[in-house]
């Protein structure tokens, strides 16, 4: 497979990538192979991806949207728009005023300023602005809702999963 372009009446190049002895060609490199672009190690990626997170890079899904999926993933996501469908992402999570989901969220912080119709599971901290509404469950280490926020539901919070183990544990013996 060649890597570069080449003019002129002699197509062959030598080993080295430029032209044969004796070739009057022009070779125009395009790519060379040293050069091509390849997969970064983990460790270099996860380098160049820590500076964008910590200045605030988001995934945004606009006002003007509506889309039915699936969002999984590792950065922080926004929804202004409409969206139907599971949201597991490791980041922060944002459901805008005016935004509505439908779906199961599962993120380390959630804020709600719209509208969201599922159950918040697992999330370290969850706020519920003045104009948020939920109509689902919550569970969450920290909860805080502004006056004037909106929920049908149930809410488990201040639990972590050393007490939820001793919990379960308690309540599973029989007498």
């Amino acid at each position: 497979m060649a890597l570069w372009k080449e003019t002129g009446s002699n197509p062959s190049p030598s080993a080295s990538g430029t032209p044969a002895a004796g070739g009057s060609s022009s070779v125009t490199e395009l790519h060379k192979a040293p050069e091509r672009t390849a997969e970064p190690a983990p460790a270099a990626d996860a380098a160049r991806r820590a500076p964008a997170r910590a200045a605030g890079v988001e995934s945004v899904i606009a006002a003007e949207l509506a889309i039915e999926g699936k969002i999984v993933g590792g950065g922080d996501v926004r929804i202004a728009g409409r969206f139907k469908g599971d949201v597991q992402v490791d980041g922060n999570f944002r459901i805008d005023a005016g935004a509505r989901l439908e779906g199961q969220v599962r993120a380390g912080v959630v804020v709600v300023g719209g509208e969201l119709q599922g159950n918040i599971d697992a999330a370290k901290q969850v706020d519920v602005l003045s104009t948020g509404v939920i109509v689902g469950d919550v569970k969450a280490a920290s909860i805080t809702l502004a006056a004037g926020s909106r929920m049908r539901g149930n809410v488990e919070f201040g639990w972590d999963e050393k007490h939820s183990a001793v919990e379960l544990k308690g309540t599973s013996r029989s007498v």
